[in-house]
């Protein structure tokens, strides 16, 4: 009895997925719970699981095919029967018949041609399960198994989507070829999305600085400690941001809404993205009611984002929703940008590189470590006013970040 090999069922927010890459063959012996089929989203990879002990029968959806929820991938056969190659029955045989085939690669049951044809085709001789008396693998097995092995690449698709890094080329100097291949889901739907803020929302971008500072001083003095008490959470620059904004956040509502039509949704939480760069591209995972977090809690869940991303272990459902983003383009060396609004949030906050530079200080030129930040916003909703004073209160809470123990 077959047993079906279906797509998960993808989150409302997921309208369909692609085929990834299928990680066996018909043919192939498959073990429970062991990764068959990858289906990539416009968010995630997801790894689709055997269910049961067999042999992968049938591939209904080939790689780069689009599915939706639940649709049938492919079948699975029960043992070595439902196997449509030799090679398959070999490995999931009954017990009383491996014995023989172990001992395939012996002369009393390999016949001289039988080998001599697994050797031009470069077939084990323990890998085929002979039908011939006593398990003798006879000269028919051999070219069964040839043709099998010939065949099988066929049967699976050889249309592969972009790889997941989309890894750009290497040309030698001087080569004028060209390389085409197709964008992944996520890159398509980051474009998708792009386009779909600039085109559908009045987006503005205001600019100040900060002096990095007191920040600084405060990290210098308490990492070690800060590591130590907290079971090896290392002591970052982004959770002082997350909480500025926070803290910024109750104070400036709007800037923590969105548009739904023709109403406008005001959030009693701060549900904070905070965007990663993994080798799929950008993803913003999203850090649950990051106004009730601590520093410890805030480092440690991006830590966990940032090794998840790098895995491709990211879940959907930790990268929907979020009503206020942070995007960190200084850890590439960016002195300045203007961050792009991630619909249906209202904002986006973009930090960038740390300069050392001269500034006037009390009348006095002092070198102090700088900071540009950016606030795009949604004009539609957040007046100008509000978007920089905004911006003011990150930048007068991280220059004094006693403020945000105070509360002031």
């Amino acid at each position: 009895m077959a047993i079906e090999i279906k797509a998960p069922t993808f989150p409302e927010s997921v309208a369909d997925g692609t085929v990834a890459t299928w990680h066996k063959k018909p043919g192939d012996a498959v073990k429970r719970d062991e990764l068959i089929v990858d289906i990539e989203t416009d968010k995630v990879v997801i790894e689709v699981l055997a269910e049961a002990d067999g042999v992968l029968a049938e591939i209904i959806k080939n790689e780069g095919d689009t599915v939706l929820s639940n649709e049938l991938l492919g079948t699975l056969g029960e043992g070595g029967a439902a196997a449509p190659a030799p090679s398959a029955a070999a490995q999931t045989a009954a017990p009383a018949a491996a014995a023989p085939a172990a001992a395939a690669g012996d002369d009393q049951i390999l016949s001289p041609a039988a080998r001599k044809i697994a050797e031009e085709n470069g077939i084990d001789p323990n890998s085929i399960a002979g039908t011939g008396k006593g398990g003798r693998v006879t000269k028919e097995d051999v070219v069964a198994a040839a043709s099998a092995k010939k065949s099988a690449p066929a049967a699976a698709p050889a249309a592969k989507p972009a790889a997941p890094a989309a890894a750009a080329p290497v040309f030698a100097t001087g080569d004028r070829t060209e390389k085409r291949v197709p964008m992944t889901r996520l890159r398509a739907k980051i474009a998708e999305r792009l386009v779909e803020a600039q085109s559908s929302m009045a987006m503005l971008t205001t600019f100040n600085e900060v002096d990095m500072s007191e920040v600084m001083a405060l990290r210098s003095k308490y990492k070690d400690l800060f590591e130590k008490s907290h079971n090896g959470v290392r002591l970052g620059f982004m959770s002082f941001f997350v909480k500025a904004a926070t803290e910024a956040l109750k104070r400036f509502p709007a800037v923590n809404a969105s548009i739904d039509g023709t109403d406008i949704v005001y959030h009693g939480y701060a549900d904070i993205g905070v965007a990663v760069s993994s080798d799929r591209g950008l993803v913003v995972p999203v850090l649950r009611n990051a106004e009730l977090m601590s520093l410890a809690e805030i480092e440690n869940g991006i830590a966990t984002f940032g090794k998840k991303a790098k895995d491709g272990k990211l879940s959907i459902e930790e990268m929907t929703g979020g009503t206020f983003t942070i995007t960190n383009g200084g850890t590439f060396g960016s002195m300045m940008s203007t961050p792009i609004v991630n619909p249906p949030q209202a904002a986006i906050l973009g930090m960038h590189n740390i300069i050392q530079r001269p500034m006037a200080v009390n009348g006095q030129v002092v070198i102090r470590p700088m900071m540009y930040l950016a606030l795009s916003y949604d004009h539609r909703l957040i007046d100008g006013k509000e978007a920089v004073t905004f911006l003011v209160t990150i930048k007068n809470l991280l220059e004094d970040p006693a403020r945000l123990l105070l509360d002031i």
